[in-house]
């Protein structure tokens, strides 16, 4: 018997329970997730949030939003293609799980990164070190910080991360009606959940994909046990969670690619060379890894010929576009494949590895990575700007934190109210109903800081930034 059951994983529940569907209303309890997401302002502010470039006012380069559309279409995709070539030998898996997981993904696609601060992954980063470098400094109400949070509370601040703050986005801060936030199902919740566990829980060495950063923040712990308990998901990685990374890492690795080359950053010749080296052949362990990344490299120069042939006026920049849409194919269909033979082990809570990772498209795909890496990354052009970045960040994270932990207290300045009432006053009421006694109201305070950052987009960012420099 499975550790894992479909009756289970896919469901229905909701932190506040609907009051049941209107009349003619024929949809899913996952398609009314599916638009609640589209209509949300949290969801809307993803198109002022850059993927790779910040700051970045090109019409081409990908935004969050755009990102989180492409991931949508991906994990449904795999969903759809893993569990239709399951069917045929697993009769506990019907069109109608099929139909659910589908749109589950869908939905996990859209709000995956939901939670990220402005300035993409170089955001979370600056979060992190900001509070790695300052906490053991800050006080309140006379008191060392770093006595009165617990290890958890600590650990969340200095390992923050966008995947746990998306759970915190779409369950409280949306308060839309009360402090359930979206109040969405609890498999659709789970999906998102890519690392089930606390902050205290990291072991970046343990070769346990469940482990490498946290899920959920210590402010969420009961709903996380709340949700596990649902889905029946406890002590393990849910299992549509894997297709949802798979789609991310597809989406993302693909598209750096494609975004850098229309910058200049990387061109034809240099990423067929990079297909093309004794490097990444070298990593290939199998015949079919080998195949798989030279079919890449056949499909660019295939492309060019083709742009060539029909007269493109920029054809290099087309047989790179073109050939990312093939080698997105080849990863959708090798991360179904993969979790159609990893099945067992995914239903049992067993399985360590991201699927591309166990598929013939495991060089390929770090590869794409890697080459990202090294030509858009660490390119000049995102390393001036992420200094500049860097300055806003930690003027916005010094400022709001000192109101943050000043307001309403003896110590409060004038400046410090007035910084506060900016903040949403939906973020600023989650804080005060985290206010049980002198931890929890720290903590509530320090999340306010995170909250505000998180829910703001690049734009917004830098005119805070300018407004309160008295530029």
């Amino acid at each position: 018997m499975p550790k894992l059951t479909w009756d289970k994983i896919l469901s229905p529940n909701r932190s506040r329970p609907n009051a049941g569907a209107r009349p003619g209303d024929v949809r899913s309890e996952f398609a009314r997730d599916y638009h609640r997401i589209i209509s949300s302002a949290s969801f809307r502010r993803l198109q002022d949030k850059t993927q790779v470039f910040p700051l970045d006012r090109g019409d081409f380069v990908r935004t969050r939003l755009t990102h989180s559309l492409e991931v949508s279409s991906f994990a449904g995709s795999i969903g759809d293609t893993a569990l239709a070539r399951l069917m045929g030998s697993r009769p506990e898996i019907t069109p109608q799980i099929r139909q659910d997981c589908a749109e589950i993904l869908r939905c996990a696609g859209l709000i995956h990164d939901i939670g990220n601060p402005p300035f993409g992954h170089f955001g979370e980063f600056t979060i992190r070190e900001w509070f790695s470098e300052k906490l053991p400094e800050l006080e309140f109400c006379g008191q060392k910080v770093t006595g009165l949070l617990t290890e958890q509370q600590c650990a969340d601040l200095t390992n923050f991360e966008g995947n746990a703050q998306a759970l915190r986005v779409l369950t409280k801060l949306h308060y839309f009606i009360d402090e359930h936030g979206m109040n969405l199902t609890h498999a659709l919740l789970n999906t998102i959940i890519k690392y089930p566990v606390p902050s205290t829980g990291i072991d970046r060495r343990s070769g346990d994909i469940r482990t490498k950063k946290m899920g959920y923040f210590a402010s969420e712990q009961r709903l996380y046990e709340n949700i596990i308990a649902s889905t029946g998901a406890a002590d393990c990685r849910y299992p549509l969670t894997w297709l949802l990374e798979a789609a991310d890492d597809i989406a993302y690795k693909t598209a750096d690619i494609e975004d850098a080359q229309r910058k200049g950053l990387i061109s034809y010749n240099a990423l067929l060379a990079e297909l093309t080296s004794q490097k990444f052949a070298e990593q290939c362990r199998t015949e079919a890894e080998r195949e798989t990344l030279a079919a890449a490299a056949e499909k660019l120069r295939h492309y060019l010929a083709k742009a060539l042939d029909n007269g493109m006026p920029s054809p290099e920049e087309n047989a790179v576009q073109n050939c990312m849409v093939r080698i997105q194919s080849l990863l959708i269909n090798a991360a179904a494949d993969a979790f159609v033979e990893h099945y067992d082990e995914i239903m049992n809570g067993e399985l360590r590895t991201e699927l591309l990772g166990l598929s013939p498209a495991r060089v390929l795909a770090d590869a794409l990575g890697d080459i990202a890496l090294r030509y858009a990354f660490r390119s000049k052009e995102i390393l001036r700007i992420e200094l500049a970045v860097s300055q806003m960040m930690n003027f916005l994270l010094e400022r709001l934190t000192g109101a943050a932990l000043r307001f309403e207290t003896p110590q409060e300045k004038i400046t410090d109210s007035k910084l506060i009432s900016v903040i949403s006053e939906n973020y600023v009421k989650i804080c005060r109903l985290g206010w049980h006694d002198e931890n929890s109201e720290l903590y509530s305070r320090l999340l306010l800081v995170t909250d505000y950052i998180c829910g703001m987009t690049d734009g917004y960012a830098r005119q805070l930034y300018l407004e309160l420099n008295g530029r």
